[in-house]
C-alpha cells in the first residue's frame, strides 16, 4: 500500500474525512475509491458514498477478497446510518465470514456490531444480546469499544436497566475520548441525554409529573397497579393484562385509573371509550357490557364497582393505582418516536421497525407532513423522512422491544 493510501486511511480512522480526500480525491484505483467512499459517508453524502464503494468492490480482483469484503461492510454501515434496514443482511454475514477466514478480526468484529445495531433498531433485543455475548470488546481499538458500549447501553435502556445503561455510557465516554473522534464523542453525549430527560408521565390521584427512565424503572418494580398507556396494558409485578387489541377496554381502564380513588361518571366513560356525544339507553347498555368484559380481564388485579354516578376501580389488597403515559401524546406518536432523534428514515425502514405495513406508515407520514411535523427529501427509494427533535423529551418508551415483564 502506498504512502498516500496509508495516510488517507489514518485520517479516516481519526475522523478526518477532508484530510483523507485531500490525499485521494483525484485517484480512481480501487483502494482510493473505497477510501473516498468512506470519506463521503463521514461527510453525510450517503448516495455518493454507496456509488464509490460499489465501484471499488467491482474494481478489486477476485483475489482481493478481503478488500471487497471491507467495501461491503462499509456499505452496510452506510445503509444503517441512512436507515436502509432492508439492505441484505446476508451480504454482511458473508463479508464477515470472509474477513474472519483471512484473519481480519477488527473488521469482522465491526461487521458483528453493525448487525447488532440493526437488531437493536428494530427491537429484537434478545437476538442482539446473544450476538453481543460473542464479542470481547477488550480485543478491539477504542472506537470499536465505544460502539460496543453504546449497544450495551441501548439494550439496557430499552429494558429499563438504567444503572447498567449509565455504566455502559461511562465506559463509552472513556473509549470515545481515547479514540479522539469528535463525532463519536457527540454520539455518546447524545445517548447520555436520554437518561436525563423525561421519558414518561405519571398520573396519580389527580396529579401528574414527568418521569426519567430510572423513575419508570422504579415504578415498574413497585407494588402499584399500573395502567400502562405506553404499551396499552394493565400490570402489577409479573402480572400483565394486555389490552393492546382492545382499545375500548383500555380507554375505560385508563379513565378509571386516572380518576382513582374516585369514580368516573357514565357520560364521561362513554365519551372516552366510544366518543359518544349524545347518550341514550343503547349506549348505557353497551357500557355495561364493556365494563363487564374489563372486570373479567382485570379480576386478578382489581374489581370495578358501580357507583351512583358511574364506576370506580377497586384494587386488591389496597394497592395504589397509577397511570403511566407517554411524555407527549398525539396521533402517530410511534412514528414520531423514531424521527425525533434527528436521523432520517425511509418509510420501508419505519414499517420494518414498527412491525406495520408500509402503507399504514406512509399514511401516518403523510398526515404528520400535512401538520408540518415531519418533512421529506429525495425521491422514490431515496426518499427519507426527518423531523427536528422535541426539546426536553425522550421517546425511548415508544420504541419497539419489550419492557421488563412484557
Amino acid at each position: 500500500m502506498d504512502s498516500l493510501i496509508t495516510a488517507a486511511a489514518r485520517a479516516l480512522s481519526a475522523g478526518d474525512p477532508l484530510g483523507a480526500l485531500k490525499r485521494v480525491a483525484l485517484r480512481d484505483d480501487p483502494s482510493a475509491l473505497a477510501l473516498r467512499g468512506i470519506a463521503m459517508a463521514q461527510l453525510g453524502d450517503f448516495a455518493r458514498a454507496k456509488e464509490l464503494l460499489r465501484s471499488a468492490a467491482h474494481a478489486f480482483s477476485p483475489k482481493e477478497a478481503v478488500a471487497r469484503a471491507r467495501c461491503i461492510v462499509a456499505e452496510a454501515e452506510i445503509a444503517l446510518a441512512s436507515r436502509d434496514l432492508g439492505w441484505p443482511a446476508t451480504m454482511l454475514d458473508a463479508a464477515r465470514s470472509t474477513l474472519e477466514a483471512h484473519g481480519d478480526r477488527l473488521n469482522a468484529g465491526f461487521a458483528w456490531y453493525l448487525e447488532v445495531r440493526r437488531l437493536l433498531l428494530i427491537g429484537r433485543l434478545d437476538q442482539a444480546e446473544r450476538m453481543l455475548a460473542d464479542l470481547d470488546p477488550s480485543l478491539f481499538p477504542p472506537a470499536s469499544r465505544t460502539f460496543h458500549e453504546l449497544v450495551v447501553a441501548g439494550i439496557a435502556m430499552r429494558r429499563l436497566r438504567t444503572r447498567e445503561a449509565r455504566a455502559a455510557l461511562g465506559r463509552a465516554e472513556c473509549a470515545a475520548h481515547e479514540a479522539g473522534i469528535p463525532a463519536l464523542m457527540a454520539e455518546v453525549e447524545s445517548a447520555s441525554r436520554i437518561l436525563n430527560t423525561p421519558a414518561a408521565r405519571l398520573i396519580a390521584r389527580g396529579e401528574e409529573r414527568h418521569l426519567l427512565l430510572e423513575d419508570v424503572e422504579a415504578l415498574l418494580a413497585s407494588k402499584a397497579i399500573i395502567v400502562d398507556a405506553c404499551r396499552n396494558l394493565v400490570r402489577h409485578a409479573d402480572t400483565l393484562v394486555s389490552l393492546a387489541r382492545r382499545p375500548v377496554l383500555f380507554a375505560l381502564a385508563r379513565a378509571l385509573g386516572e380518576a382513582w380513588p374516585g369514580d368516573v361518571a357514565r357520560d364521561l366513560l362513554l365519551a372516552r371509550a366510544f366518543g359518544a356525544k349524545f347518550v341514550d339507553e343503547s349506549h348505557r347498555a353497551r357500557l355495561r357490557v364493556e365494563i363487564g368484559r374489563l372486570r373479567r380481564m382485570l379480576r386478578r388485579l382489581a374489581d370495578i364497582s358501580a357507583t351512583k354516578q358511574g364506576f370506580a376501580l377497586v384494587p386488591q389488597r389496597g394497592r395504589e393505582v397509577v397511570v403511566l403515559a407517554r411524555p407527549v401524546e398525539e396521533e402517530h406518536a410511534d412514528v414520531l418516536a423514531f424521527l425525533t432523534a434527528g436521523e432520517s428514515w425511509s418509510s420501508s425502514a419505519l414499517a420494518l421497525a414498527l412491525g406495520a405495513s408500509q402503507r399504514t406508515v406512509q399514511r401516518a407520514l403523510d398526515s404528520l407532513a400535512s401538520e408540518g411535523k415531519v418533512q421529506s427529501f429525495g425521491q422514490a427509494r431515496s426518499r427519507r423522512w426527518v423531523t427536528p427533535p422535541v426539546p426536553g423529551f425522550t421517546t425511548i418508551l415508544l420504541l419497539p422491544g419489550p419492557l421488563p415483564g412484557d
